[in-house]
């Protein structure tokens, strides 16, 4: 009788450590969890910011291309009017 009553004794303590295990198991996957949200949440942000970014980048590009195109326009009325310059004036 005496050892049943420590299989039982030992029985009772291998549940309470596996209970105990089994708590701290599942708040270590809600920790898991929790981290892992606030770290998608960080990277949505990340993710905003480099969207923003790409945004303000192209549109300077696009402002610099037109700006280009602009000094490129204002060379050949230039080149033609100073072309327009050299040629003598007839029929005076």
């Amino acid at each position: 009788m005496q050892r049943f009553g420590l299989v039982l004794l030992g029985c009772l303590l291998a549940s309470k450590v596996f209970a105990q295990s089994s708590a701290d198991t599942v708040s270590r996957v809600e920790e898991v969890h929790q981290r892992v949200a606030q770290h998608q949440s960080e990277v949505q942000h990340l993710q905003q910011d480099v969207s923003q970014q790409e945004s303000a980048s192209q549109q300077a590009a696009d402002r610099l291309q037109q700006q280009d195109r602009t000094i490129a326009e204002l060379r050949r009325q230039l080149k033609a009017a100073q072309q327009g310059a050299k040629t003598p004036a007839t029929g005076h």
